[in-house]
């Protein structure tokens, strides 16, 4: 499959931003097979410097793509731009309207210059009261009560990953599919804005919908009232925990089946769903002593093979232990300049029933910038300013 599901390939996409929103849009592009060029400052994208949390940043969402260095203080740097844009098809970009105008890529003028260029502009915010905010992936998470739903009364919590970043580039790059099909009828391209808020609201939706629909705000995730007999996190006899789900009738009784809970079976209180899940302040306690004999792993076989959902609680290194994450096609190393190497997942489908194969190497700060200049018909002087003094290949 390597190499054979490119349906982007000879699109041509521009990104000029940083940490995680803006640089994912590219990356799910360039897995579709566009060229993705990165135009970094003379110093290189500050999220390459990041360590902590922030260190796999660059590294995972620049994955495949190209680096060239342009110093946009200068003239040159700006009319080298102007020149990348007018071949571009794509330009992705997350920075403030302002400091796109300072360095030259202010959006009302590429889009009198470039009618045809798709531009997809990530922000925190829709056009509207907040438009000018500053945000972050926990800000809009505050706000919306996505925080509030994760974690329990008095204790908001932002959810474990850069999920609305993430998701903003998603949508990002679904938009700007969708202007490409609508540019081979028109011509024309489209100013499409992505909103870092919109995104998280649309993860809450759920919750709004049923206050709209009940008059009520349901309570935090870790309080909610349970729609299941079962669905809870146990304690087995090897000190692991473990994740056990019973949503139908027939999962209760196979598990209470496996577990020897006759007696639960025969309660004529527990003969319908209703009962069970109404019961749950005394049959969950049941369960639980009853899976603190057992073993997880002879739980998780026994599990599988009646269909109960189940998982033990992982962590994200333990990813590299599942068998399922380890076949053959589940993960794709990347090489970073110094040589370094790491594995990482690729977009979640199948085509043809094969996984997408691999997102590419990492590029050094400006490697590409002679390359790509040059086929822009710039001389070796001219690339030399348009990137900048203190601008060198890498």
């Amino acid at each position: 499959m390597d190499g054979d599901f490119r349906p982007l390939d000879g699109i041509r996409v521009v990104e000029m931003s940083h940490m995680i929103m803006g640089p994912s849009c590219g990356m799910f592009l360039g897995f579709l097979g566009a060229e993705v060029i990165k135009v970094e400052p003379p110093e290189g994208d500050k999220t390459r410097r990041l360590g902590g949390m922030g260190r796999p940043m660059f590294p995972l969402f620049n994955r495949g793509k190209k680096s060239v260095q342009l110093d946009l203080k200068t003239e040159a740097g700006r009319a080298a731009l102007d020149r990348l844009l007018a071949t571009a098809d794509v330009f992705v970009e997350n920075f403030r309207d302002s400091s796109l105008s300072k360095m030259g890529a202010d959006l009302e003028r590429l889009r009198a210059t470039y009618p045809d260029l798709v531009i997809a502009s990530h922000k925190g915010f829709l056009q509207g009261p907040y438009q000018d905010r500053t945000a972050l992936d926990e800000v809009v998470q505050m706000m919306t009560g996505l925080a509030y739903m994760t974690g329990p009364t008095g204790r908001p919590l932002r959810v474990g990953s850069s999920a609305n970043d993430i998701m903003g580039g998603l949508f990002g790059a679904f938009a700007v599919l969708a202007a490409l099909l609508e540019r081979r009828q028109t011509g024309r391209g489209r100013d499409l804005r992505i909103g870092l808020f919109e995104n998280c609201l649309l993860l809450v939706a759920q919750h709004m919908v049923q206050f709209e629909l009940e008059g009520r705000n349901p309570p935090p995730m870790p309080e909610r009232e349970f729609s299941w007999p079962v669905y809870d996190i146990f304690d087995t006899t090897d000190g692991r925990q473990m994740f056990v789900g019973a949503v139908t009738e027939g999962q209760w009784s196979a598990l209470c089946g496996l577990l020897g809970l006759t007696e639960l079976l025969a309660d004529p209180r527990l003969q319908n769903r209703p009962d069970q899940i109404e019961a749950r302040a005394w049959t969950v306690p049941i369960v639980a002593r009853a899976i603190a004999g057992r073993d997880s792993r002879e739980l998780e076989r026994e599990f599988e093979a009646i269909g109960i959902p189940y998982s033990p609680i992982a962590r994200p290194c333990d990813m590299y232990q599942d068998p399922h994450v380890m076949r053959p096609g589940g993960l794709a190393t990347s090489r970073l300049p110094d040589g370094q190497s790491f594995r990482a997942p690729s977009l979640p489908f199948e085509v043809d029933g094969v996984m997408l194969a691999g997102g590419g190497d990492l590029p050094a700060v400006g490697q590409d910038t002679e390359a790509v200049l040059g086929g822009l018909g710039l001389d070796a002087a001219a690339i030399a300013a348009a990137r900048g003094s203190s601008g060198q290949a890498a």
